[in-house]
């Protein structure tokens, strides 16, 4: 291994125990992302930004040739309780770096970033590079790279780096979140007075609960839909609620339209439906495309992830893929291996070499 990738990757690790030191919850990102920028301009890049979002081409970018992208993004969703250990701290004990958004999607991101500078030099690539370092991606928010891609030019196809230990996730759910409302009439509860709303959302309920869309797919699995919470207006426990609220979490596979889901949901229960967003729908990227033949050849596995990703709002093929486990994203005491972090490095290269070289 040239000494070259190994300060790479020194210095990858180093800038993640930055970024975990920098609180960065989403639409809170500007001081990681000014971190990130100060770096790559360290390094003789010119960045630009927009909003919390840093991005960058290569140094001999040339509109004559096909554009790669590699993105990961620098938002971490709020520490749980379950915490022990300072989750802003980015100690590296028995080879793991711990801390917030060290596995998701810190590891990643500093990875994709030491390709890119990796790259950033060469001449004669047949395919031009373009890095994003993104905001906003735990909200699924409008600020990040949905905000960022009409302003990066034409991209052919591109890298998400996502927790998948470095295996490649070729599709993924789309995911579908709706706001339903069971209307009833509001009563005295110790009288036979009103039509209770609960008990009407708890039969549209046990129907979402039990329903299994007939359309099964080979990476995906069947659509999944979750009750997540629910709630009445009230407040005194003697009245017979006339409205009850509650949510569904449901993740789609590429069988169906969202227009479908909605369809099927509204023609078998009775409360009201509204989907919040109908922008995070599945997507994947074809078995015989460029970088799915290259990771086979290093032998790279490929998978349907359950879970939904900035890869939604990329309106060109996407490879999902990265280091770190997808387990530990969300955890208390949250940590990537430092090895894991090497090895991402370096598959991303090896991954890249048989398409630009």
């Amino acid at each position: 291994m040239s000494e070259s990738i190994q300060q790479l990757q020194q210095n990858a690790v180093t800038l993640l125990q930055q970024l975990i030191a920098t609180p960065s919850f989403s639409k809170e990102e500007q001081q990681t992302a000014d971190i990130i920028e100060r770096f790559l301009e360290s390094k003789g890049v010119r960045t630009k930004t927009h909003l919390n979002n840093i991005w960058a081409q290569n140094k001999h970018f040339d509109p004559n040739k096909p554009t790669i992208l590699l993105n990961s993004h620098h938002d971490t969703v709020k520490p749980n309780k379950g915490y022990t250990r300072d989750p802003f701290k980015p100690d590296i004990e028995e080879g793991k770096l711990f801390g917030l958004g060290s596995n998701d999607a810190g590891g990643c991101l500093v990875s994709l970033m030491a390709v890119f500078l990796h790259y950033y030099e060469e001449s004669n690539l047949s395919h031009n590079f373009v890095f994003a370092a993104t905001a906003e991606e735990e909200i699924s928010g409008h600020n990040g790279i949905e905000a960022l891609v009409p302003r990066l030019g034409h991209i052919d196809f591109g890298i998400v780096g996502e927790p998948t230990l470095l295996q490649m996730a070729v599709a993924e759910k789309g995911l579908l979140v709706m706001d339903a409302t069971a209307k009833g009439r509001a009563g005295h509860a110790a009288r036979n007075e009103g039509e209770n709303a609960l008990y009407k959302a708890l039969k549209d309920i046990e129907w979402i609960q039990s329903y299994q869309y007939p359309k099964v797919s080979d990476l995906l699995g069947p659509v999944k839909m979750t009750v997540t919470v629910i709630e009445t207006e009230n407040k005194a426990h003697n009245v017979v609620p006339a409205h009850c609220k509650f949510v569904i979490d449901c993740r789609v596979n590429e069988l169906y339209t969202f227009e479908e889901i909605l369809e099927i949901i509204r023609a078998n229960v009775g409360s009201e439906i509204q989907p919040r967003s109908t922008r995070l729908r599945s997507t994947s990227i074809a078995l015989d495309h460029p970088l799915i033949k290259a990771g086979i050849n290093l032998g790279c596995s490929y998978y349907g992830s359950p879970t939904t990703s900035d890869k939604a709002l990329m309106p060109f093929p996407t490879l999902k893929m990265g280091p770190g486990d997808s387990a530990r994203s969300h955890t208390a005491d949250e940590f990537i291996f430092v090895e894991e972090i090497h090895q991402g490095i370096e598959k991303y290269i090896q991954l890249l070499d048989q398409i630009v070289r």
